[in-house]
């Protein structure tokens, strides 16, 4: 029996929905909308896609967005200063710098940025003080990705607690925070890598299988315990016709796809995982759009705590 689709764009369309009618009575009380600052540098084709996805659905609950664009040369130092002046600015309570930034900038650029946003308007929940609150199950902003991922498990009746979890990928923006997550709703959890021995028996004992790796088809049904929850955080684009073919058939509606444009996305899991697995993500149209609804929840958060 093929796997449940587990439909994260249906439930961020829910989530947007539940959203508008609380923005709206925050916008009454506060007497300004809650404002969240999109800071977006450099020509990456990819970001501007996600920032424009973050902006319409922004602006679609009731949210002031302000679009703070830069070119590709523009120094670490003046957008270290814009996002101090958005910590500043009293009617902005979501700060969100855009990933990745140039590489002109410096490998830590990334952990320089994240280091001078306000932790109460860090919306995208990387700071250090975000974090550790994490780590200590308090109050706090929370990685979208992770969280949006919790929502959707809960929301399906999937189980967490007393159930055994991997998480494929150690990253700090979903590896870390998601296993995190797992493990204040009691279940056990594992964090695999690209350094961890027999990884597919490792994830075969997982109920829930999280893959946030970045390598197109890496989880295969070896890696799946049946009738798992198989999570795919993976969002990669694959351009070879013969790999397309390769994971989706030269009748698919994907090499049909791969014909007009020259590129499909896809996951980290594997096609024939839905053979497997008992509930599985789609990509697109999984986790993608609970990122995003996720980061209008955490800006909601954010306003309200600063105008309590």
């Amino acid at each position: 029996m093929a796997a449940v689709t587990l439909d994260g764009a249906a439930l961020a369309r829910r989530m947007r929905e539940d959203l508008q009618p609380e923005v709206a009575a925050f916008t009454a009380r506060a007497g300004r909308p809650p404002g969240l600052a999109l800071v977006l540098v450099g020509d990456d084709p990819a970001s501007h896609v996600y920032v424009g996805s973050k902006r319409t659905h922004g602006a679609e609950v009731g949210f002031r967005v302000d679009l703070h664009q830069r070119p590709a040369d523009t120094s670490l130092e003046e957008v270290l200063a814009l996002v101090r002046d958005l910590n500043a600015a009293p009617d902005i309570d979501g700060i969100l710098v855009q990933s990745p930034l140039p590489s002109a900038m410096g490998a830590d650029a990334a952990r320089r940025v994240f280091e001078t946003i306000d932790p109460a308007k860090d919306v995208d929940g990387f700071t250090a003080e975000n974090v550790g609150r994490l780590v200590q199950n308090r109050e706090g902003l929370v990685a979208c990705t992770p969280a949006g991922i919790i929502e959707l498990l809960e929301r399906q009746g999937i189980a967490i607690a007393g159930k055994r979890a991997v998480v494929i990928g150690r990253s700090d923006i979903v590896g870390k925070p998601m296993a995190l997550l797992l493990l204040h709703r009691h279940a056990t959890v594992t964090i695999a890598h690209s350094r961890t021995p027999d990884l597919p028996a490792v994830c075969r004992e997982a109920d829930i299988l999280v893959a946030a790796i970045g390598r197109a088809g890496f989880v295969t049904p070896d890696f799946v315990k049946p009738g798992a929850a198989v999570i795919d955080v993976g969002m990669n684009a694959v351009t070879s016709e013969a790999d397309v073919i390769g994971f989706f058939g030269a009748d698919s509606k994907r090499h049909e796809a791969w014909r007009k444009r020259g590129s499909v996305l896809m996951g980290d899991v594997h096609p024939a995982v839905a053979d497997v697995a008992g509930a599985l993500t789609p990509v697109p149209g999984g986790v993608g759009p609970l990122t995003i609804a996720m980061l209008m929840r955490n800006t909601l958060t954010a306003a309200e705590r600063r105008v309590r």
